[in-house]
């Protein structure tokens, strides 16, 4: 190991004697470490009441800010207790950084390892290291210079034996810059045994032995003590060192070697050196790796959510002003590029997953604080913007929304800092998700206003000549910030990432006051045109950007920003602006509230909820693609959540009814004014939050808000002929009737839900639901939903704690009855659920009701349903008993059904002559002339299935001569090929013919002529034929018929006619079989032509018949040797 580091020169600063000069001084180290940052806890100073020694103060500075090389550089000599002193000091004396590179989270709460395993916080490098050193199990601590070692002992568990590791760290400048164990560890993070040494330096730093460089002490020995020194450490070591130590004495003994070429010798011991850069130490390759796999997962095994804690560790990074963030997130960029799915979605013309496309979001989002560092160094911004532009021209980045590439100005650089420019060279094809970042390189903070608005809580004495228009300062004097409102808010997000809490929010309170400012003027514009507007009652949009779903989130900032100060739980930085209010320094007290911003009485909550509802609320269109879409939606549910976390005192309310009053009457910049964009997104949504949140404290608006976001105009028939053409860039790619809006769905059950939730609070208030009833049939255009609605109501009208509410029942049922129009027309795969559920509503509200949709039927039901479902129903045994009816009401709403029936009947006899017979059966008139209706609409509009069923069905009720003239007609119908021996016809066939035999000769004979017209199968035939001979005609007959007893005769007409049609059917089946026969049928032929004689035989000349009709297949088919050789062993 020692000959290794011997070995690499480079790893360490070159140290030599002092006198030989800064040249003899240069060399550099390489990079690399762990980062980390937390809570200081002080080593000696914390236990001792004296004040510090002005050596130790002076050491402290010096090893926080200067590289051990420029001390020595700047004196001759330093005192070896100045440099102990310095050694001592250089060490990180706070635990935050090491459990921030230790662990994924600091504040608490589940953390997840690297590697995937959750769940046990011990389980943690970080408190794995705290458990190690608190069990007593590092030892041997040693500090030589700026090197810490030591070993730490892993106790046995019941899987592992007892682990023994050496352990080192190299530190600089209160950084640790390099770390080694034995244990292998192959992580992003420190592991246990580092944590518990650093711990151990931290917590016990009295109890290290503490050396200089192991250069200063072997520049105090002679020539004997340094060879002496060399060969002992030779000889304890002399199986790994021997080899290195001979080529390195080889190389200094040649006058010519490289190594005799400079001065001095590496010392791993000696600190940094001038150009080194103070950073933590971090693992590349790791991050690499451990990004790669996480990629290479595409989402599963808990891989969304290890990436995205690795984007949190960057922020944690970048609040703690660490450069390793900026690094990381380069790493991790590379990465994601790299990804080989990006170049398969783009062959395959297919999207990527919604996680993994959010993922990308939140790496632009990072990009964008990272370049809007306030103290980013000259150098930095300009390597940045070559890597973002490098990355931006790859074809398969992903573009800013999803797969679809829209053309909107570059409203990023639209600042008032800037040029005005040409917004057509602005213009770009394609944003990607990298888009903004880069633009935002050219933003500064070195404007004079911005430098007072983040560093001032006070503004009274600053008055300046250009505030003219008041553009800078409001009415009451405080200060305003014009800005595009998503990069203005862009700077908040990184100021509050970078550590300036403070800046943060007094930039976050001069965009809300702008907002506010901005949307009184909007009230007054409006006013002054509103009569104008009203007529013509349609309106361009007034955003070009909607500030929700927005991809640099501007609501979501401001809205979290205030609320963290609110709740004090931001730690405070005061930051080094230019010109400002000098260098970075943390106050004693962490928490910032900037009380002289906010005007009496008002909070930071009330400021950031009041914040939400201006966004909210603004009108804005549709923008265009499934991923933008989906995330408007997305990131207003998110808002809508984390306002109803807050619990709504009395100010609050107050903030609410302002809000919503202003909202109701902003017209077109409101999506819930008097006049809406046809494409404006929806307000369903947020009026639902403020309808639950206003109505217990002032009903009457929180219905006006709810009434009016129920529009939803995208789906009106056709647009207003006088609607203003959209922008250019936000035009609907698809000339629709409708816009290509993929969230319609889930846009119009939120729209649902709004209407539901109003029927739900109007209970028992009539002329309230009459007003929700008339805004739902107005606005919504869905059946499904409207149903739902319906059914919602129901529930809510009659619980089981209470009475019915008649009110509501009848709304229902109104909703129920728009449904039935609705669909009437249409498939629907529900409509048989929706008709069985009206019925049922209807019941509940009265007999009126039942009836009134009987007298209605044909503008709510299909004759099949008004019969097979409503009536039957209505005249049923539950209903009847539901309703409590007497005799009278009994038999009037059974006449109405009787006359539904008949009518149904009439228009549609294929399909509800039965159930009209079936609903008439009780009464004769009725009855007959739903019979009459059947025997009209045979000849022509009933087929041969539909009279066999109803045939059946009065031969059932006990009319057989009905039931026969029914059959007879059926039949007239029918036709059966001869190949069709499985037709589902024949068993109601063989049914009639069979009513016909049993009701006697005459009829038998009439319904025979019928069955030869239409049956030419061979085998049903000879069936019927059978069934005549076995039994006398009339033997079974109803109503005492007269029959003579005898069994009919073959040779006579009826059967004669039959018999006749049954072998000239077998002849015509076997020669059509015979052309084209294969062999694997050969004896199923055989076994028909068996049956065919059978029949033959029943005819007194069928003998001769048969033998004349083989010889006949003998001749014809004589081609065909092998069946005709199989006939002939057969039949002869």
């Amino acid at each position: 190991m020692m000959a290794e580091r011997v070995q690499q020169p480079p790893a360490k600063r070159l140290c030599c004697r002092p006198g030989f000069g800064a040249t003899c001084r240069q060399g550099q180290r390489a990079a690399g470490a762990l980062c980390g940052g937390s809570a200081a806890t002080q080593g000696e100073s914390s236990r001792t009441q004296s004040p510090e020694s002005l050596l130790d103060i002076a050491a402290r500075r010096v090893a926080e800010k200067w590289p051990f090389q420029r001390v020595e550089e700047r004196f001759e000599r330093i005192p070896e207790p100045v440099q102990r002193r310095i050694v001592y000091w250089s060490f990180p004396r706070s635990e935050r950084e090491i459990c921030m590179y230790s662990s994924f989270n600091t504040g608490g709460g589940e953390e997840v390892g690297s590697g995937g395993e959750s769940g046990d916080e011990t389980r943690l490098p970080f408190r794995r290291g705290v458990a190690l050193l608190e069990s007593g199990c590092v030892d041997n601590v040693l500090q030589v210079g700026f090197h810490l070692s030591g070993t730490v002992r892993e106790p046995a568990t019941s899987s592992e034996p007892e682990l023994l590791c050496n352990v080192s760290v190299s530190f600089d400048r209160c950084k640790i810059t390099s770390v080694t164990c034995g244990c292998g560890n192959k992580d992003i993070f420190y592991c246990a045994h580092v944590v518990a040494l650093s711990l151990y330096r931290v917590r016990k730093p009295e109890q290290v032995k503490l050396r200089l460089p192991i250069s200063e002490t072997l520049f105090q020995m002679n020539r004997d003590q340094l060879q002496k020194f060399v060969q002992y450490l030779i000889t304890v070591h002399h199986t790994d060192v021997l080899p290195t130590a001979q080529k390195l004495a080889d190389e200094i003994l040649s006058q010519n070697s490289e190594i005799n070429q400079v001065h001095g010798a590496p010392d791993p011991t000696a600190g940094a050196s001038v150009d080194d850069e103070n950073c933590w130490h971090l693992d590349e390759e790791q991050v690499q790796e451990q990004v790669k796999l996480f990629l290479s997962q595409g989402g599963y095994h808990g891989s969304g959510k290890q990436l995205n804690l690795l984007f949190s560790k960057v922020r944690e990074m970048l609040r703690m002003r660490d450069s390793n963030g900026a690094r990381m997130l380069t790493l991790i960029t590379e990465q994601f590029m790299g990804d080989p799915r990006l170049a398969l979605w783009r062959q395959q013309g297919t999207t990527m997953t919604d996680k993994y496309r959010q993922l990308w979001d939140e790496l632009g989002a990072l990009w964008m604080c990272i370049v809007l560092n306030p103290h980013c160094k000259p150098e930095q911004k300009p390597a940045w913007l070559r890597q973002l532009r490098r990355w931006n021209g790859v074809d398969v980045c992903p573009l800013e929304d999803g797969n679809h590439g829209s053309e909107l100005i570059n409203l990023t650089n639209a600042l008032p800092q800037g040029p005005p420019g040409n917004p057509d060279a602005l213009t770009r094809p394609h944003r990607t998700v990298f888009t903004r970042a880069i633009e935002a390189c050219d933003l500064h903070w070195q404007d004079p206003h911005l430098q007072h608005v983040i560093t001032e809580d006070h503004y009274n004495n600053y008055c300046y000549h250009d505030n003219l228009n008041g553009s800078l300062f409001d009415s009451r004097g405080w200060p305003l910030w014009h800005e595009h409102v998503p990069t203005a808010c862009a700077r908040v997000d990184a100021l509050r990432s970078h550590g300036y809490p403070k800046e943060a929010v007094r930039l976050a309170i001069a965009i809300v006051n702008t907002l506010r400012r901005q949307q009184q003027k909007q009230l007054e514009l409006f006013r002054g045109h509103r009569k104008e507007l009203l007529h013509r009652g349609v309106t361009s949009i007034t955003n070009l950007e909607g500030w929700v779903g927005h991809p640099l989130d501007p609501i979501g900032t401001l809205f979290a920003t205030l609320m963290e100060t609110g709740r004090g739980s931001d730690d405070g930085a005061t930051a080094d602006f230019p010109g400002s209010l000098g260098p970075c320094r943390r106050p004693e007290n962490p928490v910032y509230t900037p009380r002289p911003l906010l005007e009496e009485g008002e909070s930071f909550v009330a400021l950031a909820v009041e914040t939400a509802l201006m966004g909210l609320g603004q009108q804005r269109a549709m923008p265009d693609g499934l991923y933008a879409q989906e995330k408007v939606c997305r990131n207003e549910e998110q808002l809508l959540a984390k306002l109803q976390e807050v619990d709504l005192d009395e100010a609050l309310v107050k903030i609410l009814r302002k809000q919503a009053a202003l909202l109701l009457e902003a017209g077109p910049y409101s999506g819930l004014g008097e006049v809406l964009y046809r494409e404006s997104v929806p307000m369903h949504t947020f009026a639902k939050y403020l309808f639950t949140s206003l109505l217990p404290h002032d009903a009457e608006l929180a219905y006006s808000i709810a009434l009016r976001a129920m529009r939803l105009p995208v789906l009106e028939s056709t647009p207003p002929s006088t609607d203003l053409s959209r922008p250019q860039h936000i035009v609907s790619v698809v000339p629709n009737r409708y816009p290509r809006w993929f969230t319609l769905s889930h846009i119009e059950s939120q729209q649902c839900e709004l209407a539901s939730t109003m029927l739900t609070a109007a209970k028992g208030d009539a002329c309230k639901l009459h007003t929700v009833l008339e805004s739902i049939q107005k606005n919504i255009h869905s059946s499904s939903h409207i149903f739902k609605l319906a059914q919602d109501a129901f529930k809510i009208a009659t619980l089981m704690d209470s009475l019915p509410d008649l009110t509501l029942l009848k709304v229902s049922l109104e909703l129920g009855l728009q449904v039935m129009r609705l669909t009437l027309s249409t498939l629907n795969w529900r409509r048989r659920e929706m008709v069985r559920w009206l019925v049922t509503c209807a019941t509940e509200v009265g007999v009126f009701a039942l009836d009134n949709i009987m007298q209605n039927w044909f503008t709510l039901f299909t004759p099949t349903e008004a019969t097979s479902v409503v009536a039957s129903t209505i005249m049923s045994n539950s209903t009847i008993v539901r309703l409590h009816l007497d005799c009278n009401q009994q038999e009037k709403l059974s006449n109405s059904a009787r006359t539904l029936a008949l009518q149904c009947a009439m228009k549609d006899p294929q399909n509800c002559a039965l159930s009209a017979l079936t609903l008439c059966e009780k009464d004769h008139i009725a009855f007959e002339t739903a019979y009459q209706i059947v025997l009209d609409a045979a000849a022509t509009g009933m087929n041969y299935t539909q009279l066999f069923t109803i045939a059946r069905y009065m031969e059932h009720r006990g009319y057989p001569m009905r039931a026969y003239k029914l059959a007879t007609l059926a039949m007239t119908h029918l036709n059966l090929s001869y190949n069709q021996d499985t037709h589902p016809a024949i068993n109601d066939v063989l049914w009639a013919c069979a009513l016909s035999h049993s009701l006697g000769k005459n009829e038998l004979a009439a319904v025979i002529p019928l069955v030869v017209k239409s049956v030419k199968c061979a085998t049903v035939l000879s069936d019927i034929l059978r069934r005549c001979t076995l039994t006398t005609p009339g033997m079974v007959a109803l109503h005492s018929r007269r029959n003579s007893g005898k069994l009919m005769s073959l040779d006579k007409a009826p059967l004669r006619q039959l018999l006749d049609a049954t072998i000239g059917a077998y002849i015509n089946t076997t020669h059509s079989r015979l052309t084209h026969i294969s062999p694997r049928h050969y004896s199923e032929f055989i076994e028909f032509l068996s049956k065919a004689r059978e029949t033959f035989l029943m005819a007194h000349d069928g003998h001769i018949q048969f033998t004349q009709f083989i010889d006949n297949l003998k001749q014809i088919y004589k081609g065909k040797k092998k069946l005709m050789m199989l006939v002939r062993e057969r039949f002869g």
